[in-house]
Order: C-alpha cells, then structure tokens, then sequence
C-alpha cells in the first residue's frame, strides 16, 4: 500500500500565507505526479495544484499567481507554498499522488488520496 501523511495547514488571515506538506511512503515503485486538490463545504472537490517528477505543473486559475507548488523527489514530497490568502481559499486541502506500483506481478498507475487538511482563512 501507499500512505500520503499531510502536514501544514490550520488558520491563516486574508493576504498571510500558510504552507502544505505531504509525503508518500511505502510500497510504490515510482511517483509519476504529486499535488493539491481542495473541497470547500457544499462543492466539488477541485484541483489546486499538480506536479510531475519531471516538473510539469498545472496550476488552477484560482489560485495562479498566489499559490506555487514544488517537490522534493528523492523524499517523495510535494509542498503547496500559499500566499495572499483569500477567505475563499477556505476547505480542506487533499493530497493526489499517481504512482506506479506492482500489483499482482504487473506494474500499475495507481491513484492516492491522503486524509485532507483543513486550511481557515478567516480574520
């Protein structure tokens, strides 16, 4: 299996900033790509931010500008870095992992969702 542990987030005041974590351990071969997605109360879970190893980002419009996300690939980890914070930015912030695994002596892209954190923008 694959464990995403999430770190960061709790309450940040409109234009603060507050930083993500999120780490993935266990049994994957590879990572193919990393990053964010949110769900405000009453909405669909979005995307914020995605990452590949490679460095391929896909930034929601949302967020471009104020939010940047980075990776650090030998420690399978990705960081969303949030700046000038918005009340709108309020949810609880998931991280994504696809990975590549071997299941059942075939190597699979595998989908990973962590627990989710929750990031308050409120004065």
């Amino acid at each position: 299996q694959v464990q995403l542990e999430e770190s960061g987030g709790g309450v940040g005041q409109p234009g603060g900033s507050l930083r993500l974590s999120c780490a993935a351990s266990g049994s994957l071969l590879s990572l193919n790509a990393m990053g964010w997605y949110r769900q405000a109360p009453g909405k669909q879970r979005e995307l914020v931010a995605v990452i590949t190893t490679g460095g391929t980002t896909n930034i929601s419009d949302s967020v471009k500008g104020r939010f940047t996300i980075s990776s650090d690939n030998a420690k399978n980890t990705v960081y969303l870095e949030m700046n000038n914070l918005k009340p709108a930015d309020t949810a609880v912030y998931y991280c994504y992992a696809d990975v590549k695994r071997i299941t059942a002596a075939v190597i699979r892209n595998l989908e990973y969702w962590g627990q989710g954190t929750q990031v308050t923008v409120s004065s």
